[in-house]
């Protein structure tokens, strides 16, 4: 299956997991945290896959003085929600029920997880009812 150009590969995530870790952060200290005993080819691959992901609009290069920074400009749930929707879409028709029952059943909640998924059905089903209502 082809990706799409907006998919984020698995190396370019590692980049990205270290931006939402750390925040703004230079070419350097991307490079000293993805390979710590890496080399100029290293530092290079990071300069490439952080120029794939400024094209892609998921990080933004900082200006001012010193180092040039780069940030994330997507976060991570933002991430998650879009890959999760496409999921669903390619192997579920669009439906999420599919994809939400298999999630839970696959690995067990713990029991805090099991109370907030509870409160966001809950909050779920109160927007729902009062849409319902008649004006």
């Amino acid at each position: 299956m082809a990706r799409t150009p907006q998919d984020v590969t698995d190396t370019e995530l590692a980049v990205l997991q270290v931006l939402w870790d750390r925040g703004a952060a230079s070419r350097r200290q991307i490079t000293d945290v993805l390979y710590p005993s890496g080399g100029p080819s290293h530092f290079t691959t990071v300069q490439k896959l952080l120029e794939r992901l400024e094209d892609k609009g998921y990080v933004r290069r900082g200006s001012g003085d010193g180092p040039v920074t780069f940030t994330a400009t997507i976060d991570r749930e933002q991430l998650i929600s879009r890959r999760l929707l496409d999921v669903a879409d390619k192997l579920c028709g669009g439906s999420l029920t599919p994809l939400l029952m298999n999630l839970v059943r696959s690995k067990p909640l713990t029991a805090r997880e099991l109370r907030e998924l509870q409160d966001i059905l809950q909050q779920l089903n109160k927007q729902g009812r009062s849409r319902n209502k008649p004006r």
